[in-house]
């Protein structure tokens, strides 16, 4: 199948051939089709399998066709994190750009007046996050009146966040009479839930079995000693020569940490999450995509939209507490059909998180031991300093002493 098969105009043709793009992927070709026929979509799709691509190359098609102006938003996609939304507005400019529409990409963590000249100025697509679109909302900078379509990115992962309300506000100043797309890499009785209030007769698309990996990542595990992982990671990119590494930690201060020793280990490393400003996550992203550092290490909020093309390594330093944030990390590797290599160093205080794991995906992870890896580092112990007794002690002892010793007061 090709992409002039789909129905698709002369100027989105353009914009995807100049992608590098011939054939859609599985879920382009199913939903893509549903989509310009106004249908609601629940799309169960894995990370890496084009996605964004089957709702946003539609959605130009239909608003490309109306030929009145509106300064109104039309279309609004809700993503969990900067980075995703980052991500989907600039392939809704790559794809639209030879069409007349405008587009907006709304987050915090920057300055909101720029935010506000455009909502002046027109927008007909806006990429959002739900805290700094409400702002916008409450400050009566945007009018959510005229949106035609809804999409919710990462359903998934916007309910683990806690979004749950603030789209159920946002929900509420939309027009009733929409079009709606859910997309989630993983199914839960939340999202189905959710999906049952806010799609209509949906179609339903899973184009990979709910809660499972793309073929085209190995994975593989690697038992450590918890002291011995960071030696461990700085062997494997070194001695490996590798020169892309996404990898992740279960914390803001653990990813600082370990930046800071591969940074003292000699491997070029940043840190990124939700403590750092969004212009230092910006800048260490490009940073990493150009090659200038060899090591990302990212928290699991933070490299949500992390769209890396042919990132070859991810490594989870750490497993997460949620076996569904596995499929989420992993599946930044092995993207649109390339391959890729997900590693993860397992100590024996994570065989629980690994078996919950391998539980989610119904499949066992392939084990393998690195010589010298698997004992602890013993620390020497710091000699014990005796305790010498402090001036004010004696005197609360001897004031003890003639308070309870009746034969002995003045």
């Amino acid at each position: 199948m090709s992409f002039e098969t789909l129905g698709l105009r002369t100027e989105l043709l353009r914009a995807v051939s100049d992608e590098g793009y011939t054939c859609p992927t599985p879920i382009q070709a199913q939903a893509i089709p549903m989509v310009l026929e106004g249908r609601d979509i629940l799309a169960g799709s894995q990370t890496g399998t084009g996605k964004t691509a089957s709702f946003a190359l539609p959605i130009l098609q239909k608003l490309g066709q109306s030929k009145s102006r509106n300064p109104k938003p039309r279309a609004l996609i809700l993503t969990p994190t900067r980075e995703l939304a980052a991500q989907v507005e600039e392939s809704f400019r790559s794809y639209g750009k030879h069409l007349n529409l405008r587009t907006a990409v709304i987050f915090g963590g920057v300055g909101i007046h720029p935010q506000i000249g455009q909502f002046r100025r027109g927008v007909d697509i806006v990429v959002a996050t739900p805290g700094r679109l409400l702002d916008h909302a409450g400050q009566r900078t945007v009018d959510l009146s005229q949106v035609e379509i809804l999409v919710l990115d990462e359903g998934d992962r916007m309910l683990d966040m806690g979004f749950i309300r603030d789209i159920r506000r946002i929900i509420a100043l939309l027009p009733k009479k929409r079009q709606n797309m859910l997309f989630s890499a993983t199914y839960s009785d939340d999202i189905k839930k959710l999906s049952d209030t806010l799609l209509v007769n949906p179609v339903r698309l899973e184009v990979t079995p709910r809660n499972t990996t793309v073929k085209t990542i190995t994975q593989k595990v690697y038992t450590v000693a918890s002291s011995r992982k960071r030696e461990l990671l700085s062997s494997l990119i070194r001695e490996g020569k590798w020169n892309q590494v996404l990898v992740f930690t279960r914390t803001k201060h653990g990813a600082n940490k370990l930046t800071k020793q591969l940074l003292s280990d000699g491997v070029s490393a940043a840190a990124i999450h939700g403590n750092k400003s969004q212009a230092a996550r910006t800048r260490a992203l490009a940073d990493f995509k150009a090659g200038e550092i060899r090591t990302l290490i990212a928290t699991d909020i933070a490299a949500r939209g992390l769209d890396i093309n042919l990132l070859p390594h991810v490594v989870n330093y750490e497993l997460p507490n949620v076996p569904e944030d596995y499929v989420h990390r992993i599946g930044r590797t092995g993207r649109a059909g390339a391959n890729g290599i997900a590693l993860s160093l397992v100590c024996a205080e994570e065989q629980k998180m690994l078996n919950s794991i391998q539980h989610l995906l119904k499949q066992k992870i392939e084990v393998e031991e690195i010589p010298g890896f698997q004992k602890e580092i013993r620390l020497p112990q710091s000699p014990r300093v005796p305790q010498t007794r402090q001036p004010q002690d004696r005197m609360k002892k001897q004031a003890s002493f003639w308070k309870s010793s009746p034969g002995r007061r003045a």
